[in-house]
């Protein structure tokens, strides 16, 4: 047994880790063991990666390129090939993956079983809508070959289905053809959340990606004064100046979070100073603009020994901008802030999972370090998502109430016959007994 810690770095339960390394030794390593549940890169921010005091299957071994058709873009790839490896082999080859969350050092098999977004969701969805066909290996010894076209109920449950159905071993994967690395970009500064939605609105159709980065500090406990950060960006053919990987680590923890009262506010103020007149057209590598946390590896050390909570939810649009408003006011009025506060749109489309967590509507991600009055402020803003007929996104979870889980994912009872007895996780016990 060893101490294993998720992202958000709340716990470290010890683990009985097992690493996979041959995916054709998967049953066998797996069959009757459980319960047990696949990990990554551990990039989750909560339990969902985690089986305190069980078993965890580490899949990051699991690491080869199977197939690759150059004419078509069609990839088959074991399940532990991390998103960055595959982008940097692909590029140049003048294919890349369609959607890719917020950083890039995550597995296949992660991005799947979370079915991940990226910032282009209104043009391409999620990444589990470029997934065409999926090995599944059951803790019973059975092996389920599944896609849209064949037992396309085990697909739809498998992706976005937190691990639960089985161990993904490989995945086939439509690829998309891209000119190069290189962004067109634009940030906009902007003031309130009308002006927000205006510029979302108008971003849609002529541009690939977009989000926002707001200053929750600048906002009073009533809502005035909110600011943010609209950036936005489409594929370009045209080059920009070379870019170079500067990689850079969070050295040690700190003793305690270098993200709280004092640092917030100058932290905010000074990165909406130095990004607001950036309004100009200009051309910029992707990893930068789409992976800029990537830069800085193990940033999840600043919020020190207690560690962090990221909080995830999606409204539906008619109910956005006064929800999203009251969300804001509660944090302001709480005294808490977030210095990675992220507010995106999503597009009028259905996910292709059973469990997907992306909706029409509009997103809202803040962390905040672990305290009691953030755990306070939790109760209030479920309440607010709640009324709006939202829901929150497990893949970041740590606190969720049962109750909020089950009334907020219909397909719920419907994913339960879907599930791996032997496959159990810290966040299906806790959501849902098993």
């Amino acid at each position: 047994m060893r101490p294993v810690a998720s992202w958000g770095r709340l716990s470290a339960p010890p683990h009985d880790v097992v690493e996979l390394g041959d995916r054709d030794r998967v049953a066998a390593q797996i069959a009757g063991r459980g319960p047990g549940i696949a990990q990554g890169m551990g990039r989750s921010y909560g339990d969902a990666c985690l089986n305190p005091n069980g078993l965890l299957w580490r899949t990051t071994g699991l690491d080869r390129l199977i197939a690759f058709d150059a004419a078509t873009g069609r990839l088959t790839c074991e399940a532990g090939v991390v998103l960055r490896d595959l982008q940097r082999l692909m590029l140049p080859r003048g294919w890349g993956l369609a959607v890719v969350p917020g950083t890039q050092l995550v597995t296949v098999g992660g991005a799947i079983a979370n079915d991940v977004h990226g910032k282009n969701h209104h043009v391409l969805g999620t990444f589990g809508d470029h997934v065409r066909r999926l090995r599944l290996v059951r803790t019973d010894g059975e092996t389920i070959e599944c896609g849209l076209d064949l037992q396309p109920d085990w697909f739809a449950a498998t992706i976005g289905g937190l691990g639960l159905t089985g161990l993904i071993v490989e995945a086939e994967l439509q690829l998309q053809p891209v000119a190069g690395p290189w962004l067109e970009a634009q940030t906009l500064p902007y003031r309130g959340l009308a002006e927000f939605f205006r510029l979302s609105d108008d971003s849609e159709a002529g541009w690939h990606h977009t989000v926002s980065w707001i200053d929750c500090t600048a906002m009073d406990g009533r809502g005035g004064d909110l600011r943010g950060l609209f950036m936005r960006a489409r594929p370009s053919a045209t080059p920009g100046r070379p870019w170079r990987e500067r990689r850079r680590r969070m050295p040690f923890t700190p003793p305690l979070s270098l993200v709280n009262r004092l640092s917030l506010r100058p932290f905010n103020a000074a990165y909406y100073a130095l990004n607001r007149g950036r309004a100009d057209t200009r051309i910029v590598h992707a990893e930068p603009f789409l992976y800029p946390l990537d830069s800085l590896l193990e940033w999840n050390r600043m919020y020190g020994p207690r560690g962090f909570y990221q909080y995830q939810s999606v409204v539906p649009r008619e109910a956005g901008l006064d929800a999203t408003r009251e969300m804001l006011q509660a944090i302001a009025a709480s005294g808490e802030g977030s210095f990675l506060a992220v507010l995106k749109t999503f597009g009028n489309r259905l996910p292709p999972g059973l469990m997907s967590f992306p909706a029409p509507g509009v997103t809202l991600a803040l962390d905040f370090r672990n305290t009691p009055r953030a755990v306070a402020l939790f109760e209030r803003l479920d309440a607010i998502v709640l009324a709006a007929g939202g829901r929150l996104y497990p893949a970041k979870d740590a606190r969720m109430p049962r109750a909020m889980f089950e009334a907020t994912y219909p397909n719920l009872v419907r994913f339960t016959r879907f599930r791996d007895p032997g496959m159990s996780s810290g966040l299906s016990r806790r959501l849902t007994g098993r």
